[in-house]
């Protein structure tokens, strides 16, 4: 007959009392659960993705369409092409040989892939700063760069086209213009090198972080 469990303590202890099946399962170490690692590769797919379409936006504005309207213009390049600014004459110039025609294509494709060319790159670049930046100030001026980039060149490309457009001419819109795509090649440049450093050291970083092989 068997014992019971009080009958079992006081023989043998209290750990008699309990069930062999149960001692056996406090014995048994419990395996922590190891808790679930966020997908860190999305976040840099979506950015590769935004680079890619934002390199592919940049060669169909800046080197194909704005390369094929000079095919209207005796060969002279858009004032978005000139990176160093261009002068008033050099709008007087353009007004000479652009017709009307040329000119509505001209603000057409400012309106089209100009404009989705400035906002695919405003958006990859926030998500480059907002990932990458570990400083909050770095983080907050990148945006600010990119808030300034996008205003700054969607502005310089309507400049261009009251420039050219425009009744009479005005050296003071011409002048604005220039002013304009300037700032805008710079901002683009800032942040085209600001955002690469960026991705270097967050790079670098995660990699002194990942132990050594033994």
């Amino acid at each position: 007959m068997s014992k019971t469990p009080a009958q079992r303590a006081r023989k043998h202890g209290e750990r008699a009392a309990v069930a062999p099946s149960a001692q056996q399962g406090a014995r048994t170490p419990v395996q922590p659960m190891r808790p679930a690692q966020p997908g860190e590769g999305n976040p840099k797919l979506i950015i590769i993705a935004a680079l890619g379409a934002t390199l592919f936006m940049f060669w169909y504005f800046h080197l194909l369409t704005l390369t094929q309207m000079t095919q209207l213009s005796n060969g002279l390049a858009m004032p978005d092409s000139l990176i160093g600014g261009f002068s008033t004459g050099y709008v007087q110039q353009l007004r000479g040989v652009l017709n009307s025609d040329a000119l509505g294509q001209l603000s057409y494709v400012h309106k089209t892939a100009g404009t989705i060319f400035v906002v695919v790159f405003a958006l990859t670049f926030l998500l480059v700063f907002g990932t990458w930046a570990k400083s909050k100030a770095v983080r907050w001026a990148g945006f600010a760069g990119v808030l300034v980039f996008a205003v700054v060149s969607i502005w310089g490309q309507i400049a261009i086209d009251d420039a050219l457009g425009s009744h009479t001419f005005s050296a003071g819109l011409a002048a604005l213009a220039s002013v304009l795509v300037v700032l805008g090649w710079v901002l683009f440049l800032l942040l085209v090198l600001g955002g690469g450093a960026i991705a270097l050291v967050s790079w670098r970083e995660k990699k002194d972080e990942q132990p050594a092989d033994a």
